[in-house]
């Protein structure tokens, strides 16, 4: 398993290839919405009231493999990119390593 903690590159397909479905990260936004970068300011900016994180599959594609976890965190009247950030933040720390564990399971054996 590989496990990456925000990256924010694109793996090539042919890495990707190496580790099939054994490559997990953590994306600060309910994906499929707002793939890529700036997804607190582009929530904010599309008057969501839930924004949050989300475990996922890494493919070689930018952040669309499959979804195993989410975490929903409301956005404020008040927010701003940097308060959403931080509290998106305490999201992923509370999401990532109980979906890793769930995830790896299954490959055991």
């Amino acid at each position: 398993m590989i496990i990456l903690a925000g990256y924010m590159r694109l793996l090539s397909p042919e890495f990707v290839a190496l580790w099939p479905a054994r490559i997990l990260n953590i994306h600060p936004s309910l994906l499929p919405k707002y793939k890529g970068l700036d997804t607190h300011e582009r929530a904010l900016a599309g008057g969501d009231q839930i924004a949050g994180c989300s475990v996922h599959v890494v493919t070689a594609e930018l952040d669309d493999g499959e979804v195993l976890a989410q975490t929903e965190v409301p956005v404020f009247a008040d927010d701003t990119p940097d308060t959403l950030a931080s509290r998106v933040l305490i999201a992923e720390h509370q999401t990532y390593a109980p979906a890793i564990s769930a995830y790896v399971r299954q490959f055991k054996g």
